[in-house]
């Protein structure tokens, strides 16, 4: 290959990584600005906790059953047209959030919203897998680093910095953090041609309902989903926990030690990913250290649960870095897209059941431990699916 098709071939590689990178970031961006707006929403609509709940837990619904519809599209209509039309459809909802100040309506935009994002998930393992079948594991990592840094940014500067530039209008808030997906998605139809790959054979199968009766799926969902749970009960039930051990005032920092120690989990495995991500002991590890973290929090009760919950959102991250490159390692391409659907709509399902339950397990117990012990249990499924994982049926594509 000649020096000048060389740098074009490192050009278009960057490109494409920089968009991965982007459209990661756009899975949470809409989502995670929920949150700090939640006491503007109250003061506005007056929203009960029990409003608020459901408020929270629509996306997560969606995830569970928009994932299918979304390799239906890809199978359909290509990789490309299915990002562009998820972060369309993502930053419509999203800016639509505040055009009409009623309950119904801020639901229905963000059932709407969670579509967009849904839809484009499974793509992006297939995406991985066609444009680079050499460095799945690396590009995985690329757009989970992109994905977690959104949840943190969204997270962190809506109240200090995007409500105070819009006058404190949580309507505008919706709309600021709508541009970057918007932006997105026009990057994506211009620049689209640097994450093309080969195009398919007229011939080969278009296939998107999933397979339920392959082991395979089950496995990844429930390992994926053992990930989600402990990310997703760890937030919810950690401000009532150290409230119950008599340390209310650890509540911001446990929060903030479990999110943002992700990032740097994140940025090692863009190191990491490409030789780890077949290797099953890694996922094993990453596993029983996440059981290990949970321990630590049941078992502490003072500065200790900021430890362990550090390590916990550590070892989580980089599972969850592991857990999704797996449709694009261990299946054939023409299934990464219905295989990668089938474990989002287990894994989102399994996440919302550990959650709903912890919180019965609570209130049936009154104990406080009750609310973070599911978390060990869903660290050792993990951690024993992941042991059963034949990873060398297709290797060669993380080398």
């Amino acid at each position: 290959m000649s020096e000048l098709a060389t740098s074009d071939r490192a050009r278009s590689d960057a490109i494409a990584y920089v968009l991965l990178w982007l459209l990661g970031a756009c899975l949470r961006l809409t989502i995670l600005a929920v949150p700090p707006m939640l006491p503007l929403l109250h003061a506005s609509l007056g929203l009960s906790e029990g409003q608020v709940g459901l408020l929270s837990s629509l996306p997560s619904l969606m995830f569970a059953l928009a994932a299918i519809p979304g390799a239906f599209l890809v199978a359909r209509f290509g990789i490309g047209a299915t990002l562009i039309a998820g972060l369309l459809l993502n930053a419509a909802a999203s800016a639509a959030r505040g055009a009409v100040p009623q309950v119904d309506f801020l639901y229905l935009s963000t059932v709407l919203m969670a579509a967009g994002v849904s839809i484009s998930q499974p793509a992006l393992p297939p995406l991985v897998r066609a444009r680079f079948p050499l460095r799945v594991g690396f590009a995985t990592a690329v757009y989970t680093n992109g994905l977690l840094v959104g949840e943190l940014l969204a997270a962190s500067l809506t109240a200090p910095l995007v409500l105070p530039l819009v006058g404190n209008r949580w309507q505008s808030g919706f709309v600021v953090w709508s541009v970057p997906v918007l932006a997105t998605a026009v990057l994506v139809l211009a620049l689209g041609r640097h994450l093309a790959s080969a195009p398919r054979p007229a011939s080969q199968p278009r296939l998107w309902i999933p397979d339920w009766r392959s082991p395979l799926i089950w496995r990844l969902g429930f390992l994926l989903g053992g990930v989600n749970a402990m990310y997703f009960v760890a937030n919810a039930f950690l401000p009532d926990f150290a409230t119950s051990a008599g340390h209310p005032e650890l509540i911001e920092s446990a929060l903030t030690a479990l999110n943002l120690s992700q990032i740097p989990a994140s940025f090692l495995m863009l190191a990491l990913a490409g030789r780890l991500a077949t290797r099953r002991w890694a996922y094993v590890a990453t596993a029983s250290l996440s059981l290990i973290s949970v321990v630590g929090i049941l078992l502490s009760r003072g500065e200790g649960i900021v430890v362990w919950c550090a390590l916990l959102g550590f070892s989580n991250a980089i599972t969850l870095v592991l857990a999704l490159a797996l449709p694009s390692l261990l299946c054939a391409a023409q299934d990464v897209p219905r295989t990668s659907a089938g474990m989002f709509t287990i894994s989102y399902g399994w996440a919302m059941a550990v959650s709903i339950f912890s919180g019965q397990l609570w209130d049936w117990t009154r104990s406080s431990l009750s609310g973070i012990a599911p978390l060990a249990v869903c660290a050792v499924i993990t951690a024993l699916l992941a042991s059963t994982l034949a990873l060398h049926s297709h290797e060669t594509a993380a080398a």
